[in-house]
């Protein structure tokens, strides 16, 4: 058992907004790594006063393998019907197998564990070239086990969602099918593994890249083993092509082609109308927000405040390292927060640090994260807030997002074991995996 002792405030319930949710200075995780009512004697302990604890962030939307392409030339700022060839490009060229997703996710989950984040849900959406290849469906669940293999060394959650980007339609939904059974086998319920540190998802990169085949297909391997959907929709390009090729907006085709039900989220939403928005809540379809690749990218801002009120849970994820080059979420929390005011109402502090725990774990089916209610899984950040930067903050919950900005847990905490202490990564070495990566894309 562990039992954190003397902290300042403890955020227990996120979506509550207020302080009601936050109780007195200890925080007891039990043997079996959940959240329990009160520390037992002789358990170990941690002293962390001076600080704030939070549920451990959820990262609802990222994309890992870009953790190795940050900053290319021709990739900041540009249009995104720019981007996506800029970037397959990159890919083609360093050459995706698993060694390559190995590296890059092991950088990209070790940056989101420095920073607050115990869930990261991976959109893996590029694959080798199955042409030339005798085994294509082995290749992918090769890159999926390198990716979830490295998340367990780490000590982080992960939900691999198996995306596809032009795939075709009867490949990606073998490959998701092998994925399921390498990675879960028959331990999971609804896509989660029994310890809850696996979840798989299904989802096309949009309606801009995948026909309705793929969509169906990937539809239907997630109702043979109980999946959560994914995609991603309502970003400039996604509208633009769906216009040109179909017609219509990308939430109508998505509806026509059984996407839009309470098993799917839908990452961006930037460009909705009032009327798509009441068609997403009336359909239980959550959303996730990613601000820190769209406003710098110049995609959009997803009206959040609307969303929300119409009654969506929307969730937050930082995107890939080709867009935004950071995966810390609570830099982007703050950002989501600084930006609503463009769009409507500002957005509290407190609902979005919300957005970026239990609203992120509902849009992933997960009631059993984002949280410290008794019986969570024991996943937590210690904030330490004792410093000249947090100095004069009256509310310590909502400092974490407007004082600060870049500020990093002191220890983080996954099913009761910690993985981050003083700062540093207790399950790796940051050297070695910089290094890794430096001699696998040969820069």
């Amino acid at each position: 058992m562990l039992t954190l002792v003397g902290a300042s405030r403890i955020l227990v319930d996120p979506r509550a907004q207020s302080s009601d949710a936050e109780n007195g200075a200890e925080l007891a995780i039990g043997g079996g790594g959940t959240i329990v009512a009160h520390g037992a004697p002789g358990s170990e302990e941690l002293d962390v006063r001076g600080c704030v604890i939070t549920p451990g962030l959820v990262n609802a939307h990222h994309h890992l393998l870009q953790s190795g392409f940050r900053t290319l030339p021709g990739t900041r700022g540009a249009a995104m019907r720019d981007w996506l060839p800029a970037m397959a490009a990159a890919y083609a060229s360093a050459g995706i197998d698993a060694a390559l997703t190995r590296t890059t996710a092991a950088v990209g989950l070790a940056e989101s564990l420095l920073s607050g984040v115990t869930t990261v849900a991976d959109h893996q959406l590029n694959w080798p070239d199955p042409s030339g290849s005798d085994d294509p469906v082995g290749d992918t669940v090769g890159i999926a086990r390198a990716i979830a293999d490295t998340a367990e060394t780490l000590g982080t959650r992960l939900v691999f969602v198996r995306g596809t980007a032009r795939d075709a339609p009867e490949l990606a939904a073998c490959s998701a099918d092998a994925i399921v059974a390498d990675l879960l086998g028959h331990d999971h319920a609804g896509g989660v593994s029994g310890d809850g540190r696996r979840q798989i998802a299904v989802g096309p990169a949009g309606v801009h890249s995948d026909s309705e085949a793929t969509f169906r297909a990937l539809g239907e391997v997630a109702a043979r083993h109980g999946l959560r959907r994914r995609t991603q929709a309502n970003e400039q390009v996604d509208t633009e092509i769906a216009l040109a090729r179909y017609g219509r907006r990308p939430l109508d085709l998505l509806d026509e082609w059984g996407w839009l039900a309470p098993d799917v989220t839908i990452a961006h939403l930037c460009d909705v109308t009032d009327a798509e928005i009441q068609l997403l809540a009336d359909r239980g379809v959550a959303g996730t927000h990613a601000p820190g690749c769209d406003v710098p990218m110049g995609w959009g801002v997803a009206p959040v405040a609307r969303l929300r009120a119409a009654g969506v849970v929307v969730g937050l994820g930082t995107s890939g390292g080709g867009s935004n080059d950071a995966g810390h979420l609570l830099a982007d929390a703050r950002l989501a927060m600084q930006v609503s005011s463009l769009v409507g109402p500002q957005l509290p502090a407190r609902t979005v640090l919300a957005m970026a725990t239990e609203d992120g774990a509902l849009g992933l089916g997960r009631d059993d994260i984002g949280h410290l209610r008794p019986g969570a899984r024991g996943d937590a950040c210690v904030w330490d807030v004792a410093g000249v930067a947090d100095a004069g903050v009256a509310d310590p919950i909502a400092g974490l997002l407007w004082a600060s900005p870049g500020r990093r847990p002191r220890h983080v905490i996954v099913g009761g074991h910690v993985v981050v202490r003083d700062y540093r990564l207790v399950t790796a070495n940051e050297d070695e995996l910089v290094a890794a990566m430096e001699r696998r894309l040969g820069r």
